[in-house]
């Protein structure tokens, strides 16, 4: 059971960091931040549907410790989660830059970016390193606490996926000018790690910023949702046991 979990998170991670990164390098130039915001979002709520009955799709390390915190999955399984997500995020990073490497003049990923996340002189908007950090920090908390309350046993059944697909795409329609948008700790690795250089350097903030939003995120769900009867994201993301009946009939 556990090892459909793992495999359910490497799939979700490589699907949400293959087509999500996909667009912004491929077509960002074309689609705009809209364009690389909304494929983040769609490609993440297609997952929260596809996998999160099996899972809980978190696709993301920080998502994972939230919901650790909230005691809404048992933290056994949280190495195993994470470990799955950035090899996902691997694994689609360098499917992605075999793809990209087959462009007429080729790629550089250092010069070029790959879409990954920085600050200061790499910053989309040559935001500072306080500015992204802060940025970090908010927006995954922004990110968490909606994941864990839209998974509460008293959210509307059925909407968790639209409500956090619509959040990851409001949250990078903020981050995308400063940092690229992290959030996650396994998007940001994928491509950091084909980088090289300055990516891995600033690497540190994307893996600290998003632990500490969700951190956060899981005090203020508690204390806004509790108490109360906690259950699982990934039953949460299921259906109704009667329309699974249904179904069966």
């Amino acid at each position: 059971m556990a090892m459909k979990r793992y495999t359910a998170e490497f799939v979700g991670t490589f699907v949400l960091v293959f087509a999500s990164c996909g667009a912004a390098v491929i077509a960002g130039e074309v689609i705009g931040f809209l364009g690389v915001s909304l494929a983040f979002g769609l490609s993440l709520m297609a997952m929260v549907y596809a996998i999160g009955p099996i899972s809980g799709c978190h696709v993301n390390p920080a998502v994972t410790l939230g919901i650790i915190l909230s005691k809404k999955m048992d933290a056994k399984y949280a190495p195993g989660y994470m470990l799955a997500q950035v090899l996902g995020a691997i694994a689609a990073a360098a499917v992605l830059m075999a793809i990209v490497q087959g462009a007429p003049d080729g790629y550089d990923a250092t010069v070029a970016g790959f879409a990954a996340n920085g600050y200061g002189e790499y910053s989309p908007g040559r935001y500072s390193m306080t500015a992204a950090l802060i940025t970090e920090i908010v927006l995954t908390f922004i990110l968490v606490y909606t994941v864990l309350a839209s998974t509460d046993i008293r959210a509307p059944v059925g909407f968790a996926g639209v409500a956090i697909g619509f959040v990851l795409t409001v949250v990078h329609l903020v981050g995308i000018p400063i940092t690229n948008t992290s959030v996650n700790p396994a998007r940001s690795i994928g491509p950091a790690i084909f980088v090289g250089g300055w990516a891995m350097t600033q690497l540190w903030l994307f893996i600290v910023a998003p632990f500490i939003g969700a951190a956060i995120a899981a005090a203020v769900y508690r204390a806004t949702h509790t108490p109360g009867e906690v259950i699982p994201v990934r039953e949460a993301e299921q259906s109704l046991k009667s329309e699974q009946a249904e179904r069966l009939s």
